[in-house]
């Protein structure tokens, strides 16, 4: 599998993406996606085609999570960050190898995927990564940090009140919220959310299903 080209593909799609790939995190990003092929052959982790990668499922699983990164702080004040539904990973495990600084939690109620989650953090050695194997809203009604995470991201999972009223309850004040895979032309937002056009994103490279959000007041 080494000799597939999988590193100078990724790389070239980055690249057609303004993302420079640095050897190292492409590498690992390689890791994260052998894994994955690994247990999708037994457990239904992604409906995007692996085994052959096609581009965009190549797209979607790496390149559009990194699209992202910029929009996430790397202060010296590491934000604390879930991730709501993360089924196989992405797009909370490319960006956490992005921005290894990060507290991430990864939040995923089907058991299975949740044991995959753990084995992708023991493998690819994944600090102050953690998952809880629970429902989105139980999650925000007791979980410690709930009130105080400054990030949170969603993928393939309903943009609803519910939804909304989870991410609230976990979220503090100012807190931003990254969505992929949603239509700007189909949200519909709370009062107290509003879209944010970040400027260390350029609007060129930013995909139009990957959204920021921020929470006011």
């Amino acid at each position: 599998m080494s000799g597939d080209g999988f590193l100078s593909r990724l790389v070239m799609r980055g690249s057609a993406a303004g993302i420079d790939l640095p050897p190292p995190l492409a590498t690992r990003l390689e890791s994260y996606y052998r894994l994955l092929v690994h247990w999708n052959a037994s457990i239904n982790l992604t409906a995007l085609q692996l085994d052959p990668l096609t581009d965009s499922a190549l797209d979607r699983l790496l390149i559009e999570p990194l699209t992202a990164v910029p929009y996430i702080s790397a202060s010296s004040s590491p934000p604390t960050w879930f991730d709501l539904g993360s089924g196989g990973g992405s797009p909370a495990i490319p960006i956490k190898l992005a921005r290894p600084s990060t507290r991430l939690t990864m939040v995923e109620s089907r058991e299975r995927k949740a044991a995959f989650l753990r084995e992708a953090i023991r493998v690819l050695d994944l600090e102050e990564t953690f998952v809880e194997a629970s429902r989105i809203e139980t999650v925000a009604e007791n979980h410690p940090m709930s009130g105080s995470v400054d990030l949170i991201t969603v993928r393939a999972v309903r943009i609803d009140p519910s939804l909304f009223g989870s991410i609230r309850a976990l979220m503090r004040s100012r807190g931003r919220v990254v969505l992929f895979g949603a239509r700007r032309l189909d949200l519909t937002l709370p009062r107290d959310f509003e879209l944010v056009n970040d400027p260390a994103v350029p609007e060129a490279k930013t995909p139009g299903d990957v959204i920021l959000l921020e929470r006011r007041g």
